[in-house]
Parts: C-alpha cells; structure tokens; sequence
C-alpha cells in the first residue's frame, strides 16, 4: 500500500494548519525581543479543516453519493489491482556547480527556509538554499501520484488542509512574506467546514457567531449548563482585548536583534494601552476557559480543546492564549473567510522559490546538507553528501528540526570572549536541543478515488469518536480533506483526492524497530490505517470501491522522507511552562534558526514569522524599515484586520 518504501521517496508530511493564527504569537514575540531581545515563546498551528458556501446551520451532515456497504471492497484475485500509483518525479533543471560561494546557505526548503531565503534575496542578498528531497516545500509540498489502475495522475497536498488570510493582504505572516517578493498564487475562498463528533454532526460556518447558521446556534444545540451561550458570550469578552493587542505588531516588524526596538516603537503606545491584558497573551488558553466558568466535560470546552489541539498538538491547557484568542477573533468576525490555493499547497512553495531564482538565488534539490562549517568564530558555510563545501559570506540559516542540528554541529570550534581565543565546546548544546520533548505523530490515508455522483462534499471535515480518550488519544480526532471540491484540476475530469490523517496523536513507539519492508509493518500500517478509512466513510459512504489510488503513510514515513526525528510534529512546549527559542538558539555567530523549532513554534504562518525574523536579523535596520515603509505604502501591511 505505501510505495515510499520500495518505489522511491514518497511524499508524505506532517500536515499543518496555515491560520493566520501566528499573529498573537507575532505580538507576543514583539514583546519578547522588546524586553530583553531573548528568544520567545507560543506554538502556533496544526490541523484544522473547513469549506463551503454559506447554507445556515447545518445538523444533518448531507450524504455524499450512494450509502452502499460500509466494508472494503474486495476483488476476486484474478482481478486485485495495485492502487499504489507510481509517482511523477518533477524534472530537476541544471543547478550548476554544487561548490561555490554565496552571502547566506539556507538549509532546508520548508516554508521557514524558503521565505528566509525569498525575503534576504529580495533585500539583495546571494542565497543558495540546500533541500535534500526533490521538491520544495518541506511538510508543505505537493507531489504526483499516477494511477496504475485508470493512468490518471492525482496531485496530493503533503501537508497543509486549511488557509486563510491568504487571499488578499492581511496579518498573515506567509501573505505577508509574499507580497513582500512578489510571489503570487491563485487563491478560491471559503466558509465553514463539516464536523462529526459524538454527540451527532454539524457544519462549522465561519464569520459572526449570532449570526444565522452560525455558532451560537451549534451551542442551542449541543450546549449545557456551565457550557451554553452565557459562558460563550463570556469567552467572546474576554478574548476582544486580547485579539486587538495580538494584531498591534505587523509580523514583517519583528526581528531578533535591539533594531526590533525601532521597528516596533510606532506600534509601542497602542499596545501598551492594554495594559494587564497584555500579560495574559503568554499563558495557556485554559486561562481564559476557567475565567469564563466553562465546566469540564462539556462540549464547549471540548471545542475549545479541540480548536487548541488542532494549533499546537496541545490541549488548551498548553496552547498559548494568544493563538486561541486570535483564532476565534478570526473565525467569528465579520467577513471572515478562509482559502485555498489553487494548485495546492505545491504552488505557494514553488511561487517562493521562484522569487528567489528571480532574485539571482539558487534553490538546490537533492542537496543533503551533511555538516555547518565553522571558521573564525562563526558559520561559515556548509559540507553537503559528496563532498562538496558551499561558502557563507555572510551567514547560514538552518531550517531544519532541532533534534537534526546535533548531526550538522562540529563538536568545538574556535571563538572568542571578549576579544581572547578560546575553544568552544557544543556537547552540552547537541544534548539539550536532542532533549527537546516532541509532540506525537501521524498516519495518513491519501487517496485518489472516482467522483461519480457525489455532490454537497465540503472541502474539509473533522472526525471526533469520543470524549472519554480526549482529543488528543491515540486515533481519535481526524482531519479530511477533499481539495478538489474547489480545485478541480488536481485530479482527472470526475475524480476527487482525498487526504485524512490523524492529527499529531499517532505514537511513534508503535512502529519503532520495524522493518519498513515486513510483513509485520506492512500489516500494523494497514490496521492503524483502518480508523481512517472508517472517518472517510463517514462523509463518503462508498469511498473503498471508488478507490483508484491509495496510500498509507506512518510515522516511520515521516521520520524517514522529512527528517523528523520520530515523526513528530514538533516541539511539545507547552505555555506557561517552556519557551520556543528565537533564531539564536544555538548560540553559535553567523548561525540562524527558522522552521516549527523556532519561535513562535508550529504552524505555517508560524513557521512564515520564523522565517520573517531570521531574515530581517540579518539585514542593516535600514533595509529592513525601507521595505516596511514600501510594504505600508503600497497597502500589503493592514493593521489590526479585527478590528
């Protein structure tokens, strides 16, 4: 069922959420680096879904084509067919020399890399990114799968299920980064999308939550004492202070150095109006839950653990407030929608890369960086696979999981204090950055299947199958999404993709030691796979016999084709009690840090501000207070959308 393991690198990813949720965590960076140009805190974004065109509330879920048996499909022997698919390997273009010289080697083509890497090449410098697979994007690309059976090719997001504040200029960290280079994609908007849980289904529609179809009367009906509209209209008062302080700093403002002191100070009054508000944004959301004497067990709080899960892998009681406090600001204000680009999530990662071409850079696939280089007291370049040396003029960025910097790391290398030579040891740094605590894991399902007769599919749901567990209980909450309900060039004419995948709570150690080409792997794979396919039943009744391409990815996928350590999803830092680390974590000059190890944490707009920060730390304040004043001028950095 998953090629990956005998067919080449098969593309699967941890998916992540791109609310533009990391704002709050942008604020909550600001403030950071005002105080004492530290590293900063919050993890921002994971999974969530969404879709559709507005129809009032919906508690009957609609059925997707004709309800036949609920079982798999089988086919007599004579007749099985693999639905592995073959993938359709992009054409790698001529890359020159892998040696040479550049001002800044950007290592990793995540998101966090790429929009480092976009903006320093917009700001003049030479930059050559180094990416080990063969496409760009990192947890956020996109790959092809060719059927075997029909011939067809099905193209599959890898990471990302939701967008938003992506379709015009906004707050948004990432649109932010693309208006800034001119990397432009096509965006199709959206609504709400289908949940399923327990106690029945509804249609989550964004925008005004009084509004017809819109949460309050999801709360009517499911709500309960100490868990209805009073506690609700009580969490909405809390949170407006905290979602205007969270959108006072635009996230191309923020850099890791005291020049963040300028460009930050025209923002500084606003923000310091809210006063003891302020100082909440930091903590874990359940905060703000106590306050608004939300009793446990109910379905408002479980939603609420649920909307805090699906941005950090952590229950509420570890996601930072101002990623919650933002999210619902968003979700429920007026006019408030949600995107999707067209070409999936492939074309904003190519639409980067391409402004750094243009911008005389280099993006180099197949590229393995082996070892960060140290001369003279900082980074100096890199060693990739073969032996070639790329040098850095300037600096290296690191765009790469925390746990992989120990490999990359020389053990000792001559720096200074206070002007005398002294030789610096990193064993004690390789082991606390290896000691990072992680979130879980993820399994996946990708699936390209015939789209005859099913009509009403929302682009995205979530499956919830019980309370007991928690949200975050191995297998229990899943995210699905179909983006060919608005992109329909991702498939063949009358086909649909579909993507579920449990959401960073899948253990790892179930698969640890296992031989990927085992029987014993292959069947362990196929059962954890099973609550999957029972999800997409759920909305697609018949899904098993309309199958024309399948895939299973497991955490060992994730582990072995992105690098993730353990397939996780990320740092498990959970508010009020650890802190991401800004760009310097290592400690190491000329070395910078970006990517969902970094503050502000998880996430793709998250990972957009990582990227935001370490590329502006490393540009004269003069450059980068240009660009703002450019950016402000021509209307591609609105304040505070929310308001």
């Amino acid at each position: 069922k998953e090629s990956a393991a005998s067919r080449g690198r098969r593309s699967l990813a941890a998916p992540t959420m791109t609310r533009s949720a990391a704002c709050p965590l942008l604020f909550a960076a600001a403030f950071g680096l005002l105080a004492s140009s530290a590293d900063a805190f919050a993890p921002s974004n994971a999974p969530l879904a969404g879709f559709g065109a507005k129809q009032g509330l919906s508690l009957r879920p609609p059925l997707a084509g004709k309800a036949g048996r609920v079982g798999r499909a089988r086919m007599p022997a004579r007749m099985q067919v693999d639905l592995s698919g073959e993938e359709v390997r992009p054409e790698i273009k001529e890359q020159g020399a892998k040696s040479h010289t550049t001002d800044v080697v950007v290592i990793g083509a995540g998101l966090g890399g790429l929009c480092t890497g976009a903006l320093l090449a917009q700001y003049g410098y030479k930059v050559t990114v180094c990416e080990s697979h063969y496409h760009v994007g990192g947890c956020a690309h996109g790959f092809e799968i060719k059927s075997r059976k029909t011939g067809g090719i099905f193209k599959f997001d890898a990471g990302p299920s939701l967008w938003a504040g992506m379709g015009k200029p906004s707050t948004n960290p990432l649109r932010q980064v693309m208006d800034a280079v001119g990397a432009e994609v096509e965006w199709v908007d959206y609504d709400g999308w289908g949940v399923y849980f327990p106690d029945g289904y509804f249609r989550f529609n964004v925008g005004p939550a009084d509004a017809p179809g819109g949460f309050e009367e999801v709360l009517e009906k499911f709500g309960e004492p100490g868990g209805g509209l009073p506690e609700w209209r009580k969490v909405q008062e809390l949170i407006r202070p905290l979602v205007l302080a969270c959108t006072t700093f635009p996230p191309m403002a923020l850099r890791a150095d005291p020049g963040a002191i300028s460009t930050l100070w025209n923002y500084l009054p606003e923000f310091l109006s809210f006063g003891p508000v302020a100082a909440k944004i930091n903590g874990p959301f359940s905060a703000v839950m106590d306050d608004a004497n939300i009793k446990k067990d109910t379905f408002l709080r479980r939603w609420l653990d649920y909307l805090s899960f699906a941005l950090s892998g952590l229950l509420a009681d570890g996601t930072i407030c101002a990623a919650v406090s933002y999210t619902l600001g968003d979700l429920h204000r007026e006019g408030s929608i949600l995107d999707y680009p067209i070409g999936g999530s492939a074309a904003v990662c190519e639409a980067l890369a391409a402004s750094i071409e243009r911008n005389g850079g280099r993006v180099m696939l197949q590229t393995h960086v082996e070892g960060i280089s140290v001369e003279g007291g900082k980074a100096s370049g890199v060693t990739v696979r073969g032996g070639s040396e790329i040098k850095a003029e300037h600096a290296v960025v690191a765009n790469a999981p925390v746990w992989a910097l120990p490999k990359l790391l020389p053990s000792e290398y001559d720096g200074d204090i206070f002007g005398f030579p002294v030789t610096k040891n990193t064993e004690g740094l390789k082991r606390r950055l290896e000691e990072t605590p992680q979130t879980e894991s993820f399994m996946h399902l990708h699936l390209g299947i015939d789209g005859k007769d099913l009509s009403g599919l929302d682009i995205h749901y979530t499956v919830i199958n019980e309370w007991e567990c928690g949200i975050d209980g191995p297998g229990n909450m899943i995210v699905i999404s179909i983006p060919t309900v608005l992109d329909p060039t991702l498939a063949p004419e009358g086909k649909h993709v579909v993507h579920a995948y449990t959401a960073g709570n899948e253990p790892y150690d179930l698969f640890k030691g296992l031989d990927r080409k085992s029987d014993e792997y292959k069947k362990l794979k196929e059962e954890r796979a099973e609550v999957l396919w029972k999800a997409v039943e759920r909305v697609i009744p018949d899904v098993r016999s309309r199958v024309e391409v399948e895939l299973v990815g497991s955490p060992l996928t994730h582990e072995r084709f992105l690098n993730r350590p353990q397939g996780t999803y990320g740092p498990a830092l959970a508010a009020g009690k650890a802190m991401f680390p800004g760009p310097g974590l290592t400690g190491v000059p000329g070395l910078m840090c970006c990517g969902d190890s970094t503050f502000p944490g998880i996430g793709v707009p998250a990972v957009a501000a990582s990227g935001i920060t370490a590329a502006n730390t490393l540009v004269p304040l003069d450059k980068h207070k240009e660009l703002l004043a450019t950016m402000k001028r021509e209307g591609k950095m609105p304040d505070q959308c929310m308001v």
